[in-house]
């Protein structure tokens, strides 16, 4: 498996309150990728995401072990995101300022036949093959339930008002609950996991062409980033890229 990342403060933003890693363990065999967006200010999102990338890597990777079954990494996943959402709080407790932080997360990690995806809240996981691109994860928001009702379409949910309102994160309740996916891919097949900073500026059609016939997979990002600069990156830009080679 190949990784790659990459996050930017955008055009409008004056801090990043997203963060991710992207490693490739050489000890287990896994490829562990996750990706944060803060929320709460300025300095309690920038923390909260920081502090979800850091816990969730130093804990999965206590855990990991080479022959691990994809139900278990999806149990690994979870447990190392709820450790991340205690290690939150447990800051967040510490200061006024800070006491309402929190962050979305998404992570992928590999295994043989795939990889195991955990998400809380609006980042996303995609599955890209030369067939088609597929959402993996459901938000966690005012809109995807609206959409689930039949209220508005996917494409009013891009413009909706309240798109970045988010029903589940880690930081702001004592016990979290993850949703896990165990996705089986192919050689040449690709998982993109993103902020909505690039969901809201760059189409699931543009990101399909990007990574399949853009050009070289380890520029892919660099070219979704300069379309959503051409569009005003209005939040911050985070996204990784995972290829099975």
């Amino acid at each position: 498996m190949k990784v790659w990342g990459l996050t930017d403060t955008g055009l409008v933003r004056k801090d990043n309150q997203d963060a991710y890693a992207a490693e490739e363990c050489t000890d287990s065999g896994h490829a562990v990728c996750v990706v944060c967006d803060g929320m709460g200010g300025t300095s309690g999102g920038q923390l909260a995401s920081n502090i979800a990338v850091s816990t969730f890597m130093e804990e999965i990777k206590k855990i990991l072990t080479p022959k691990m079954l994809p139900e278990q990494l999806r149990e690994a996943s979870s447990y190392a995101a709820a450790l991340a959402n205690k290690a939150i709080r447990a800051e967040a407790s510490k200061s006024e300022e800070c006491r309402n932080m929190g962050t979305t997360l998404v992570s992928a990690v590999s295994y043989p036949g795939g990889v195991v995806i955990c998400n809380v809240g609006d980042s996303r996981a995609y599955h890209i093959t030369g067939d088609g691109i597929a959402r993996v994860t459901k938000d966690h928001s005012v809109v995807e339930s609206m959409v689930d009702r039949g209220d508005i379409t996917e494409e009013e949910a891009r413009r909706h008002p309240n798109k970045n309102l988010i029903t589940r994160a880690l930081g702001p309740d004592a016990a979290v609950v993850c949703d896990g996916y165990i996705t089986p891919m192919q050689t040449g097949e690709f998982i993109l996991l993103c902020t909505d900073g690039l969901v809201d500026t760059v189409t699931d059609q543009e990101m399909l062409f990007e990574v399949i016939h853009g050009g070289d997979p380890a520029t892919c990002l660099d070219r979704l980033l300069a379309i959503s600069k051409s569009r005003g990156a209005s939040d911050n830009v985070t996204a990784v890229l995972l290829y099975k080679d």
